[in-house]
């Protein structure tokens, strides 16, 4: 069964040693092999299998200059480490490399003959079989090129644990170590590389674009990567295709027409040179321009299609690109290459025919009659050139150096540098085998493995520990999942002035370490959009919404498509395309435009306004004119009528209407604490001081008059310091209020934003509108017992108490007051203070006016009344008034008891009173004369009761100036005692308090 396992093995391994000949691979032993896979070929030709014959290995076409460099750059690091001195000394490595003609088929070829050689291994049939050319087991495989053929590749290397590191192969598919467990790469995976297209998108501000992703390990895992990133910046994608180099010309013609459809001008591509081309190419005849390609690294520096011809419609490209590296020595290496100076490397000889265009006699395989080549070139990817038509035979004397082509671009080494890397990554990995000492080795019990007999899976140990600085001085190890983390350099497609070729500007970079929002780095300056422009392109699905506005939701559509809706009032967005509107802080509000917030208009009934000038003036007036009466009352008072008018409380009641004055000022200005504290209590108590003042002397009148005849308790009742008492205790009550009011809820200055949205009226808050209904419910109460008064004195002589003007005052304050109630809870902000002010004044002038002003008038305009004949005058005349209603109403009672007894007619009482019935003075004087008369010799009234009048005549001339004429007088006046009234005495009574 051995014998028979070992046939099986050589056979299979003979089949693809025949498959795969000497000019088709690179091969040097060594005690130590490393096996080799890279795109040395674009593809395949295409060839019908009809199984009518045994079926032939496809054919290899399209010649890559960029593949052929990297399989270099891994012999150059192969005899790098073999002439090193201390990495593996007395140790050779050696290697077997194939080309992967960038298919998986033909990768896996080249796959099964690592395997099979290891298997050959494992088997130890040296005893059975004499292998003189005998090769040492592949340790690890360096490669491929493509996810899709890593991802073939390391599923076959898996099952044997033989450890494969990858340059090229970024899907973030293959860090999954529990499907690929001995993969390994010196390349970032495709996270970072979709986190950073979709960082690009979020920095141009473009929220509309189109994908196109190769149909593969590679260009699915990326594209769906680039979705989530997008989701969360919220970019929307309006399209969504999948490639293939191998797509027929239908499914070709379908993408295109959905690109050229499509509004969006950003079409991100997750793809390689070869899977894109087709596609390019198609774009490029329909002549589809205006698109701005986003590339992944697989494609952005491929010169399959960064060609001149291509540049008009994929001149706006933006791709990522490894970071360079350098390999000193690498150059002059390339330079080195000839096919009789490379005896083991087997596509030497096609390479100089590739390059030179021409042919080497001594082979076949590679003759132009055999063969036909496209061009092409990429840096992962380059095609060769050539033609169908017969080439001249090469001399071998061709300087390399004189031919431009993608191998000799060494001045960006990617690519080439990872293959570096991974090479020396093995050295290293090697170098820690070598030099282990037995129990601090990484296996059981500390051991080591045998560096003569190590075997993949314990190689593969050490690769995942491995930790060593690179000839750049960085540090290099392999994260958890096989993966070395790297940063990405940002290129730009420009054309060349010089030669017209296309170019790659870098133009930025992106920092895997740095912090998120600070990874992406862009110089704009640098970046030409379709090879001239320095706008930056539009692609998104609507117009940017202008600061002030937001956007609103179309239904239907993607959220990247909107319409613009202005921001509320008391809202702003200060930024284009904003999703939401942001509210003003609380005193702040929107501007007309909604760009920004302002702060919000303060209102209070200020002193710089008009309407607060006005009634500053109308109160200062109030306060001149107090003042003015006041000094009228001062200068004139020994006056009779100021006497009359009880002069003390006359002052008192001046002082309290100066206070009213006084306390509409506190409602003007700026509300502060202190003034909302104190401008109620004012008002309040200097109106109730006023009106307390009012009642008092209302009411000691009206007991004057009415009283009988007065006694020394009416004189004490009617005392001075009584009255001030009254006026105290009535006032005390309202600073009673007031104290608790402002104890238990003071008012305060209050800022008032819902009355209006732009405004804030700045109030006063009073804290207890019930404190302030019981201080304006006590005022009025007050009033209202003062109009009773005055309404029941209105017939008392004018010169005490002015009753009718004092009801009129009162009319008014009631008036004034009434309407203030409505008109203080309809308004609001400053015109409820101007509401109050307006009161305030109202009442204080109309108290002023009634009360003040006709006395003020009779004392400057008219003296000749202000003396004491003319308020003896009207005391008497009241007192003769009330004697003649008293004896009319006698004399009335007594007919009707004459009438009643006999009907005898009743005697009129004795008395000077003359009465005159239904008649006049038959000789009247003029009335001029007869103020005259009665200005020298007394005065002289008449009184009406019903059908009678009753002439009433007192003298008050002095004794010294005419005797006769006041004896005279006296006996006109006299009044008998027992015809006399009780009423009359009383009044004479109260002369000497004059």
């Amino acid at each position: 069964m051995t014998l028979y396992s070992c046939c099986l093995i050589l056979l299979l391994f003979t089949w693809d040693t025949a498959a795969y000949g000497p000019n088709q691979r690179a091969q040097k032993k060594g005690d130590i092999i490393l096996g080799g896979l890279f795109p040395i070929h674009f593809g395949v030709a295409a060839k019908d299998q009809d199984l009518k014959s045994r079926p032939e290995s496809v054919e290899c076409i399209r010649y890559n200059f960029r593949g052929f460099r990297w399989l270099q750059a891994m012999i150059f690091a192969i005899e790098e480490i073999n002439s090193s001195p201390t990495l593996l000394p007395n140790m050779t490595l050696g290697y077997r490399i194939f080309d992967t003609c960038n298919t998986v088929s033909k990768a896996l070829e080249a796959t099964l003959s690592f395997v099979a050689q290891n298997k050959i291994d494992s088997l130890n049939l040296d005893e059975f079989c004499n292998c003189s050319e005998h090769i040492p087991s592949t340790i690890a495989v360096v490669g491929a090129t493509g996810s899709g053929i890593s991802t073939a590749v390391a599923n076959l290397l898996g099952l044997f644990y033989i450890p494969q590191v990858s340059y090229a192969s970024s899907s973030r598919l293959l860090s999954n170590k529990n499907q690929f467990k001995s993969f390994l790469r010196t390349i970032p995976n495709d996270e970072h590389q979709a986190t950073a297209m979709a960082d690009i998108i979020e920095y141009f501000r473009w929220n509309w674009v189109g994908t196109i992703a190769a149909d593969d390990d590679y260009g699915r895992p990326g594209i769906e990567k680039f979705r989530e990133e997008a989701e969360e910046r919220d970019i929307c994608i309006d399209f969504s295709e999948l490639i293939s180099q191998y797509s027929d010309e239908e499914e070709i013609q379908q993408v295109v027409e959905v690109i050229q459809n499509s509004t969006a001008r950003v079409i991100v591509v997750f793809s390689s040179g070869p899977d894109l081309e087709p596609l390019i190419k198609e774009i490029v005849r329909r002549n589809i321009t205006g698109k701005i390609w986003l590339a992944s690294e697989a494609w952005a520096s491929s010169s399959l299609i960064a060609m001149p011809e291509f540049f008009r419609v994929i001149g706006s490209t933006i791709g990522f690109a490894l970071k360079a590296g350098q390999i000193p020595g690498f150059r002059e290496f390339l330079q080195k290459v000839h096919p009789k100076k490379s005896p083991n490397n087997g596509f030497a000889k096609e390479f100089w025919e590739e390059t030179f265009n021409c042919y080497l006699p001594d082979g076949s395989k590679n003759s132009p009659s055999s063969t036909s080549f496209h061009k092409g070139h990429e840096e992962g990817l380059g095609a060769g050139n050539g033609t169908a038509a017969f080439r001249p035979p090469c001399t071998g004397d061709e300087n390399i150096t004189s031919v431009e082509t993608p191998y000799m671009d060494y001045t960006h080494l990617r690519i080439s540098y990872n293959v570096y890397l991974a090479v020396y990554s093995i050295a290293h990995a090697l170098q820690d085998i070598y030099t282990c000492t037995p129990g601090k080795g990484l296996f059981t019990n500390g051991s080591c493995a045998d560096i003569k007999k190590v075997e993949a899976w314990q190689f593969l140990k050490h690769l995942r520990h491995l930790n060593f600085t690179n000839n750049m001085g960085e540090q290099v190890d392999f994260d958890e999942f096989g993966d070395l983390v790297g940063n990405y350099s940002i290129i730009n497609w420009h054309l060349s002035p010089e030669d017209g070729s296309v170019v790659f500007e870098e133009v930025g970079h992106y920092n895997v370490y740095a912090k998120k929002g600070e990874r992406l780095f862009i110089n704009e300056n640098k970046i030409l959009w379709s090879g001239f422009s320095k706008e930056v392109p539009f692609s998104n699905c609507s117009r940017d919404c202008l600061p002030g506005t937001r956007k609103g939701i179309i239904e239907g559509e993607p959220t990247c498509c909107f319409e613009c809706v202005d921001c509320p009032d008391g809202e702003y967005s200060d930024e284009t395309d904003a999703s939401a509107c942001d509210k003003c802080p609380e005193d702040y509000w929107s501007n007309e435009n909604h760009t920004s917030c302002i702060p919000k208009q303060i209102e209070f009934l200020s002193w710089t306004e008009p309407f607060g000038i006005a009634l500053t003036l109308f109160a200062v007036l109030g306060i001149f004119l107090t003042s003015f009466v006041l000094g009228v009352f001062t200068k004139f008072r020994n006056t009779p009528i100021v006497k009359a008018t009880n002069r003390e409380l006359s002052y008192l009641l001046l002082f309290s209407l100066l206070c009213c004055f006084s306390s509409s000022l506190f409602f003007i200005g700026e509300p502060q604490n202190w003034t909302c504290r104190l401008r109620q209590p004012a008002f309040g108590i200097s109106f109730v001081l006023c009106i307390s003042c009012i009642l008092v002397k209302t009411n000691r009148v009206l007991l004057v008059f009415e009283a009988k005849i007065p006694t020394s308790l009416h004189r004490k009742w009617w005392g001075l310091n009584l009255q001030f008492l009254l006026v105290f205790l009535c006032t005390f009550v309202q600073i009673v209020i007031c104290v608790i009011w402002l104890y238990t809820a003071p008012p305060s200055s209050y800022r008032n934003h819902e009355l209006e949205d732009e405004i804030i009226f700045i109030t006063c808050h009073e804290g207890s509108l019930m404190a302030l209904g019981f201080l304006i419910g006590y005022t009025c109460l007050l009033a209202a017992i003062c109009f009773f008064f005055a309404f029941k004195s209105r017939k008392l002589p004018e010169n005490f108490n002015e009753a009718k003007f004092i009801t009129f005052s009162m009319l008014i304050f009631f008036i004034v007051w009434i309407s203030f109630i409505p008109a203080y809870a309809s308004t609001y902000g400053k015109f409820v203070s101007a509401v109050e002010v307006i009161a305030i004044l109202a009442a204080s002038f109309g108290l002023l006016a009634c009360i003040f002003f006709n006395k003020v008038y009779i004392i400057l305009f008219k003296p000749s009344r202000n003396t004491i004949e003319e308020v003896r005058c009207s005391t008497a005349a009241h007192a003769f008034k009330v004697a003649a209603r008293a004896t009319l109403r006698r004399s009335n009672v007594s007919r009707k008891r004459s009438n009643s007894l006999g009907g005898s007619t009743g005697s009129t009482p004795s008395s000077s009173i003359s009465s005159k019935s239904n008649h006049e003075d038959p000789f009247p004087l003029p009335a001029s004369a007869e103020r005259q008369r009665q200005q020298q010799r007394g005065c002289k009234q008449k009184v009406s009761f019903g059908s009678g009048t009753v002439t009433l005549s007192l003298s008050f001339e002095e004794p010294q100036k005419n005797a006769m004429a006041n004896r005279n007088a006296k006996r006109r006046n006299s009044l008998e005692a027992q015809n006399s009234d009780d009423s009359l005495m009383r009044h004479r009574a109260l002369l000497p308090l004059q």
